[in-house]
């Protein structure tokens, strides 16, 4: 049976989809006709309508009220509890749409609002709210997963780009970089001439759409009250991501980019300082362990550790996982897990590794993203958040590859509850989904930590790693033969 999922939509999406005076973002267009694709439901919370009953522009008011009848109205829906007769009446339709979420009215919230982010984040349901890059993004790798695909991120100086300041992405950052004294082109300027570098990413037509200056700093201060960070540190002096790519994973791809160069420089420590009304930037940077370590000016300044021997410190794995990505817990109280993955999922999930060939060779870097899900029957149950898994492509190179930490595992047999829980990560269609819902589901969110230099073939891992079995489904290892199978890499 094919599944529907159920949209809500903010009154911030709502007034410019139904205004035909107003040009409809290319996510915002493409979000609606994939909804008709897939016959998903778009619906709207009574308190919008109540909400754009108070809009003064009275034109503008009638024609949304109007069109808002073709959508669906949100039947049933109660007043959250969280209103008193002090609760502003914006606060009040926030806190209304929010509340049916958290009831299950629907199945996500989409809307630009970032208090209302801030808010689901805070009461345990962030996961299920999307500005509408990232909702436009889960209905294409829904519907067109062919079409999907992570770019690459070049690594290049900043003096190649002097040439390209006068395009969208660098007018979006000059607010941020203008002063009375200084612009951002002679600012830009005075940064390639001490030869610092960028990794950038390109849209399908080769321009700049997103862009990390870094650099690195030694016994850099890093805040108002001087405190500095021994040793060499990476700073990343830029990060901006601009429209048309924003939920595509840039950021993460950044990140990895990041800490893959501070490993490799012996870097202890990576920062960046912000300003506080960067939501998603924030909220990124704080899901792989940035922590705020005080003011810089206006800005908050945000470090992670990224020690070459992370402490010993008696904290869940997965916590340690976050906190000192790429490190992470592998004592004896962290489970080991083979995991049998056929080829045209491996390709899924990998594909930077059917390139590896050409990977981090001279300007490229690594196209996958960090944070993953697999789908599979495995009868194993053991699996808990923190765990190893170490990823066996089966049937042509029988080779342990990848090496990953899980998130979550959980079973599943409803397809739209599969869909929620993937829908910010890899590619898998609704229809695959749906043809695997026959049976239950395992659904197994992960962290990719890397992928060995040297796969682990099947006889190695037999006569080796003390590895026993056919190797048919999820198989819990021993810590010797983790240990032996690291070695081997």
């Amino acid at each position: 049976m094919t599944q529907r999922l159920r949209f809500l939509l903010d009154t911030n999406i709502l007034i410019p989809l139904q205004d035909s005076m107003l040009v409809l973002a290319p996510s915002l267009a493409n979000f609606v006709r994939l909804a008709g694709v897939g016959g998903h439901q778009l619906l709207y919370h009574p308190a919008s309508k109540t909400d754009i009953d108070r809009d003064r522009d009275i034109q503008r008011r009638d024609r949304t009220l109007a069109r808002l009848q073709q959508y669906t109205k949100l039947e049933g829906a109660p007043s959250s509890p969280r209103n008193t007769a002090q609760t502003s009446a914006n606060d009040a339709c926030d806190n209304d749409i929010l509340h049916a979420l958290e009831c299950s009215a629907v199945h996500a919230l989409v809307t630009e609002d970032k208090e209302i982010h801030t808010k689901a984040r805070q009461a345990g349901f962030g996961d299920r709210v999307y500005n509408i890059q990232t909702a436009e993004d889960w209905l294409r790798r829904l519907h067109e997963p062919a079409e999907v695909h992570l770019p690459n991120i070049e690594d290049v100086p900043m003096y190649s780009l002097t040439s390209q300041l006068n395009t969208p992405l660098f007018d979006s950052l000059r607010s941020s970089y203008d002063t009375p004294e200084r612009s951002f082109n002679k600012w830009f300027h005075d940064k390639a001439q001490t030869g610092r570098k960028a990794w950038i990413a390109r849209t399908g037509q080769g321009s700049i759409e997103a862009i990390c200056i870094y650099a690195m700093q030694t016994n850099e201060v890093i805040n108002d009250v001087k405190e500095s960070l021994q040793g060499l540190s990476l700073k990343l002096c830029t990060f901006k991501v601009g429209e048309q790519i924003r939920g595509r994973k840039i950021g993460e791809l950044f990140l990895k980019a990041a800490f893959r160069f501070a490993t490799d420089n012996r870097c202890e420590n990576v920062f960046v300082h912000t300003s506080e009304d960067q939501f998603y930037l924030l909220e990124l940077l704080s899901d792989f362990g940035f922590q705020r370590r005080g003011m810089y000016g206006t800005d908050i300044m945000l470090v992670k550790a990224h020690p070459s021997l992370p402490p010993v410190e008696n904290i869940p794995a997965l916590d340690y996982a976050k906190l000192y990505f790429p490190h992470y817990r592998k004592d004896a109280s962290v489970q080991k897990f083979l995991v049998p993955i056929q080829p045209q999922y491996h390709q899924v999930l990998f594909p930077e590794l059917s390139r590896q060939g050409q990977l981090f060779n001279g300007n490229s870097i690594a196209g996958n993203a960090i944070k993953q899900a697999y789908l599979c029957k495995a009868p194993s149950n053991q699996v808990h958040a923190g765990d190893i898994v170490l990823f066996y492509r089966s049937k042509d190179e029988m080779a342990v590859t990848t090496i990953g930490i899980v998130e979550r595992y959980e079973t599943h047999t409803e397809a739209a509850k599969i869909m929620q829980l993937v829908s910010r990560r890899t590619v898998y269609s609704q229809s695959e989904i749906e043809a695997m819902t026959n049976k239950s589901v395992r659904v197994m969110l992960f962290r990719l930590v890397g992928h060995f230099n040297k796969p682990i073939p099947l006889a190695s891992l037999k006569h080796d790693a003390n590895v026993m079995g056919k190797l048919m489904s999820i198989t819990k290892i021993s810590d010797d033969s983790f240990s032996r199978i690291l070695r081997l890499s």
